[in-house]
């Protein structure tokens, strides 16, 4: 017998080998027929897997999020029978195929290459295994008959040779004519995935390494309802307006250049107006509480990472370079070189807690398949700050910075979710260390009043953390502010302070990013405003379009007022047709045009049209002025 805790706490004993469906009868026959699976000991499972070892358990229906994971890795099955079929069972070779955060995916090695113009034949074909309602069959096999099974499949081959000698190894069938070595979940009938859709197909190297084969890989995504599938879709619509790549070429912000290498991004004239303001603003921010300015070497001796411990974990990452006979790093984070001033002189518990703040600039190695706009770079720069202080004063620092990271969220109108991390199972510190500073996350969250979820293992392996996902205007999550204790370096570096009873004592370093990478976070931005920026932020703030040359005088003279009140504003002089100019300011994006002609300059007014609120009339040039003023110093 084994013993099942369920959601309300209660346990309940049952035979070993029984079955979520087994337990979900036991509680209630809808919940019987309702369930898809279960979330056992973290683990999701289907209603087809024996379970052999007690523990706690939630039963899954279609209105739980991680039902999704059940029904994407069965769709994943599906498209892979499917793609058997068109294209010859022993032409076609299978990677692997697992359901991800919005979808799945499959990889094939295949000998012609598939277009997305064949996603619809593919599909069609998924339908009619659909429409066949075609069984899921969990089967246990032997690592003889698996050898056996995939003896013309070498990817499946491969993870079978790589799987521990004590391990279940499983497969499922789809019918009686497909089977796919598969640790689970899915669903017990094809028929229960009815509305997906496949996305797109991409290039994808076998297990992510550049030395193997490049195979085929399609996209797809699934949920329960029509409904679901439409709005998700509706969504990557909206997502691909927003491309940031493709706004950034737009809008003529930033370029990446092919001569100067992949993942180094070129900030241009517009986009360094937007990067200066959200700079500007942050400096201020940092020093309203109690930051103090540094700046640290580009490229340190490699000797600093060794002692930091990045040439051992992080080196794979790093770019290295020989001066004098000796090895030097370009420097791939900010914190030890904060250590190091740190380090110069004696600390006294009066110099703490002592906050150190840089724009510092930094560059990883990261492959060129995984670069993606200002998303994912080689060179990129932090907000970063560190914080040395005394344990007693851990608590009030981790709010200072949530405070800061609220009022940095509200200012670009941004929402959010917060994440603590706990301890991974390989970490180091004592105990007591962990334990201090995760409660002191967590009551810091708590005394706020914000809501939070708890990852189990998610810290890094140095000290718990605080991670904050920002979503997007359509809702999407990137990543956002982080907040993390250190045990590591303090210990690494063996730097202290002079306490109050003269003993020299460890200080708590925390690390913090409020906006992280200045590059991602621009990149959010420009998708979240879909291009179009808050006033204070854009690198045109209003554009003057007189209606023919012979009001350029008075287009010149509102031009020269606007510019000495220090709003950033263009001239269009081009000899063109007014609604020309309009369309083209549009595109530009351009939060006002003021357009002037023989009424504006007989009154000395303006004709003003905001892109976010339609046609706003005539107004005076000063009321203009003082309008943008306001909207700029209120960030709205």
């Amino acid at each position: 017998m084994i013993e099942i805790v369920l959601p309300d706490g209660s346990l309940k004993e049952f035979k070993e080998g029984v079955t979520v469906k087994d337990i979900a009868s036991s509680l209630s026959k809808r919940l019987e027929k309702e369930a898809i699976g279960a979330v056992l000991n973290g683990e999701i499972i289907d209603n087809l897997t024996p379970i052999r070892k007690g523990g706690k358990i939630k039963i899954l229906t279609r209105k739980d999020k991680e039902s999704l994971e059940i029904l994407r890795h069965s769709a994943a099955h599906i498209l892979a029978k499917a793609v058997k079929r068109i294209y010859g069972p022993s032409k076609v070779k299978l990677g692997i195929g697992p359901a991800i955060e919005n979808g799945f995916y499959y990889d094939f090695d295949l000998p012609e290459t598939i277009s997305e113009e064949d996603l619809p034949k593919i599909e069609k074909e998924m339908e009619s295994i659909i429409n066949n309602a075609e069984h899921f069959i969990r089967e246990e096999i032997s690592r003889e008959k698996a050898l056996e099974l995939f003896s013309e499949e070498p990817y499946k081959l491969e993870i079978i040779g790589e799987l521990p000698e004590d391990e279940t190894i499983t497969i499922y069938w789809l019918g009686s004519d497909f089977f796919d070595l598969c640790k689970g979940p899915h669903v017990e009938n094809s028929s229960q995935v009815k509305a997906f859709k496949l996305l797109s197909v991409s290039g994808a190297y076998w297990k992510g390494d550049p030395s193997r084969k490049m195979l085929q890989r399609i996209y797809g995504t699934a949920f329960w309802k029509k409904s679901e599938i439409d709005e998700y879709l509706h969504k990557l619509e909206e997502a691909k307006k927003r491309d940031h790549r493709i706004l950034g070429k737009q809008l003529d912000l930033f370029s990446i250049q092919k001569e100067a290498g992949p993942g180094l991004v070129f900030w241009h004239p517009k986009g360094s107006i937007i990067r200066k303001e959200i700079e500007k603003w942050t400096e201020l921010e940092h020093e309203k509480r109690g930051y103090e300015r540094i700046y640290t070497p580009h490229i340190m001796k490699a000797d600093l990472w060794k002692t930091s411990g990045h040439y051992e974990f992080y080196r794979e990452h790093m770019f290295f370079l020989e001066v004098e006979n000796e090895e030097y790093a370009v420097k791939p984070m900010n914190c030890p070189g904060h250590i190091l001033i740190y380090k110069s002189k004696p600390r006294s518990y009066r110099d703490l807690p002592l906050r150190f703040f840089e724009f510092g600039t930094v560059y990883r190695y990261e492959e060129s398949g995984s670069l993606h706009g200002l998303l994912r770079v080689r060179g990129f720069t932090q907000d970063d700050g560190h914080i040395f202080c005394e344990p007693s004063q851990l608590k009030s620092e981790i709010q200072n910075v949530i405070d800061y990271v609220m009022h940095l969220l509200s200012t670009f109108k941004l929402d959010y979710v917060i994440n603590i991390g706990t301890k991974p199972e390989k970490a180091i510190g004592t105990d007591e260390q962990w334990e201090h500073a995760t409660n002191s996350l967590i009551d810091a969250l708590k005394e706020k009043g914000f809501d939070y979820n708890i990852v189990e293992g998610d810290g890094a392996f140095y000290g718990p953390k605080i991670d904050i996902a920002v979503l997007d205007a359509i809702g999407r999550k990137w990543d956002g502010p982080t907040i993390q204790v250190d045990f590591n370096l303090p210990e690494r570096f063996d730097i202290y302070y002079v306490d109050r009873d003269g003993e020299r004592k460890r200080p708590v370093m925390v690390h913090r990013a409020i906006m992280g990478s200045i590059e991602r976070f621009i990149g959010l931005l420009i998708e979240h405003y879909a291009g179009l920026f808050p006033l204070w932020l854009s690198p045109i703030q209003t554009i003057i379009i007189p209606v023919s040359d012979k009001y350029m005088g008075y287009a010149d003279e509102v031009y020269r007022k606007l510019k000495e009140s220090n709003i950033r504003v263009e001239l269009d002089a081009e000899n063109a047709k007014l609604g020309y100019k309009i369309r083209r300011a549009e595109t530009e994006k351009i939060p006002y045009m003021v357009i002037v002609g023989k009424k504006e300059q007989e009154m000395e007014t303006v004709s003003v049209r905001s892109k976010r609120e339609g046609d706003l009339g005539q107004m005076g040039i000063t009321e203009f002025i003082n309008k943008l003023k306001l909207e700029i110093e209120k960030k709205l």
